[in-house]
């Protein structure tokens, strides 16, 4: 797990290698360990051509430098992840005639791009953002993972492409600028995320995942190499005679070759269904206790710490507590908007981020159940969508003047019940998807802004799926398309990365993922049940009180923080005289949802947490 960034630039008005250095140097907490650089011309010398390369050492201690090389150093990479089948690929590379020099799995992508061309992505398991610079074909070539796992930025200048792990790493050059992209700010409102290829920063996109781009004689191109599978209808359901076993099997697998490490490492532990799994299954691999960490809450009702200690218990497991209160949000919130280089979507990566500097005390590595949900069908909506075309078959005057109404006035405790009647009343797909975990419906936009902001519709690869697939696919499509890269997973890199940790996702390896999507749909969601063949799978580890309890999910209490001791922040940075976001809302609207928040009438912490970090994000990036 490193940090990545780099240029084909045709600039002669600075010094384009101290440029290099410095954006290397602005994402060092991403790799600690060690830094390299290459640099060349192209061969008419208009272009100069640089890669850099910050490194956290987990693989090949002692030869894993970078940027490294084919044999002649014509090929040179700079990589930021980890390739878990690279020993497989080494071994065929070497008997097509490769030679290695190094144990890394750094080399093994060198040699495959060598022998398979840009279609080498397409052999890689485990997560990844590359850069090849291929100096006989004059040409860039970057990649990123299926899933979106490892994070890769793009900035264009005319005939110059600039390329980074992180934002700051652009911005770091000299002559980029930052600037609002008004358009994201809007989806940002309803998204709570900013959906690829978009960021908030003006002229800034992200590489999309499973993607490739190249550069050759000034211009870039893009192009698509996977799609995950439950893109698509189900053509004909996987033929086996234990499906729940074979599924198991497959999970241990992508576990165990997860645990490949040359330094210490263990598992974020919640104390929930998938955290409890991965970290069952290490302790079958691991002839010494599995370090766990996990983290809670003084508030009771929000700490799952209970749960957590009955896995480490079970398993025997070298485990550590944290426990987090509003004074560490106030206190992380700008500094962690600054290494996310955008608002903090979810109060949860506060705790992540400080579980993750405490377990980087004794580990440089954890694995994670992160993916399950978007992939086995773990949330409620996955459970309610199923109900979508028969309750939009009730006339839309009783849904939207009677139902709704009455279901909206209920108070806080039923809030599935309000989030799922209003949202299967949205007949609109690309509309209702957000709305599952989003702030802001078009029309609540239009209450709360001032001022229409410039807005398109997002119809990016998200709702890229056939209206006859079945409802649960298509949810699930938009969750490992949409709101588990741009979200989700974001957070896990920026947050783990701050605090130079790496983590790994079993649940998100793509062979598991195209093994599960073969499925018929009662594999993942059966009546009320979610996730079903990893609940029956784990009957055979897990003890029945964590197989059993409803999904809590990782809240943060931020609904009572926002009603006590943050009252008065939240206030000053949505309403006070330096506000940079004030100017965005009608101001009678925005003192309307703090007021029946603070007075306990609604719940409107996803909507008031938005705004405030999309508030201090202005204030990192904009402050006079």
């Amino acid at each position: 797990m490193c940090g990545i960034a780099g240029f084909v630039s045709s600039q002669t008005d600075f010094d384009l290698s101290a440029a290099l250095r410095t954006m290397a140097t602005v994402i060092a907490h991403r790799g600690p360990d060690d830094e390299g650089f290459f640099e060349t011309a192209t061969q008419l010398g208009k272009h100069r051509v640089g890669l850099a390369h910050r490194r956290l050492s987990i693989i090949d201690m002692s030869t894993g430098h970078q940027p490294l090389g084919n044999e002649d150093g014509s090929i040179q990479i700079v990589f930021n992840g980890e390739i878990y089948n690279f020993q497989a690929l080494r071994a065929e590379l070497e008997a097509k005639g490769h030679r290695f020099a190094t144990h890394s799995d750094t080399e093994a992508i060198v040699h495959a791009y060598e022998e398979w061309g840009d279609d080498c992505v397409t052999r890689f398991r485990g997560m990844f953002a590359f850069a090849i610079w291929d100096a006989p074909r004059q040409r860039l070539f970057l990649a990123r993972d299926r899933f979106g796992k490892k994070p890769l930025f793009m900035m264009e200048s005319g005939d110059s492409l600039l390329f980074a792990s992180e934002i700051k790493s652009l911005l770091a050059f000299p002559g980029t600028s930052a600037s609002v992209d008004t358009t994201a700010v809007w989806n940002y409102l309803a998204y709570r995320y900013v959906p690829a290829p978009a960021t908030l920063f003006s002229g800034i996109r992200k590489l999309m995942p499973g993607s490739v781009a190249v550069w050759e004689k000034g211009s870039v191109t893009e192009s698509c190499y996977y799609q995950p599978s439950d893109r698509l209808p189900l053509q004909e359901a996987t033929s086996l005679d234990d499906p729940v076993g074979a599924f198991l099997e497959k999970l241990d697998e992508a576990v165990a070759i997860r645990m490949i490490s040359d330094v210490p490492f263990g598992a974020f532990l919640s104390g929930g269904i998938d955290s409890s799994a991965i970290v069952g299954l290490m302790s079958r691999h691991s002839s010494t206790p599995v370090k766990t960490f996990s983290v809670g809450f003084s508030e009771s009702a929000y700490s799952e710490l209970g749960y957590a200690k009955t896995i480490a218990d079970q398993f025997k497991t070298d485990h550590r507590e944290l426990t987090v209160s509003q004074d560490h949000l106030m206190e992380h919130l700008s500094a962690l908007v600054r290494f996310r280089d955008a608002p903090v979507a979810e109060p949860s990566d506060i705790p992540i981020y400080l579980l993750a500097k405490e377990a980087r005390k004794t580990v440089k590595m954890v694995l994670t159940g992160e993916g399950s949900d978007e992939f086995l069908g773990g949330y409620p909506k996955h459970v309610f969508e199923r109900y979508v075309s028969a309750y939009q078959r009730v006339p839309g005057s009783i849904r939207h003047g009677l139902i709704e109404p009455l279901i909206g006035a209920l108070p806080y405790r039923f809030r599935r019940a309000k989030t799922a009647f209003v949202n299967l009343g949205l007949e609109r797909f690309d509309e209702r998807m957000p709305r599952w975990f989003g702030a802001l419906s078009t029309r609540e936009r239009d209450a709360l802004a001032a001022v229409r902001l410039p807005a398109k519709t997002v119809d990016g690869v998200q709702f890229d799926t056939p209206s006859d697939n079945s409802s649960l696919r298509r949810i699930l499509y938009f969750d490992q398309t949409s709101w588990l890269p741009d979200n989700l997973l974001e957070r896990g890199d920026r947050m783990t990365m701050a605090a130079s940790l790496e983590a790994r996702m079993p649940f998100m390896d793509h062979e598991l993922a195209a093994f599960v999507s073969g499925l018929p749909d009662e594999y993942r969601v059966r009546g009320g049940t979610s996730k079903w063949i990893l609940r029956e799978a784990m009957k055979r580890l897990l003890p029945a009180e964590i197989l059993e309890r409803p999904k809590m999910g990782f809240r943060v209490p931020v609904n009572e923080w926002f009603r006590g001791g943050m009252r008065d922040y939240l206030y000053d940075h949505l309403t006070g005289s330096d506000s940079h976001t004030a100017n965005y809302y009608n101001r009678s609207a925005l003192l309307g949802l703090l007021k029946e928040h603070i007075e306990g009438r609604q719940n409107h912490e996803k909507v008031l947490w938005t705004l405030l970090s999309l508030e201090v994000w202005h204030r990192c990036y904009f402050q006079e």
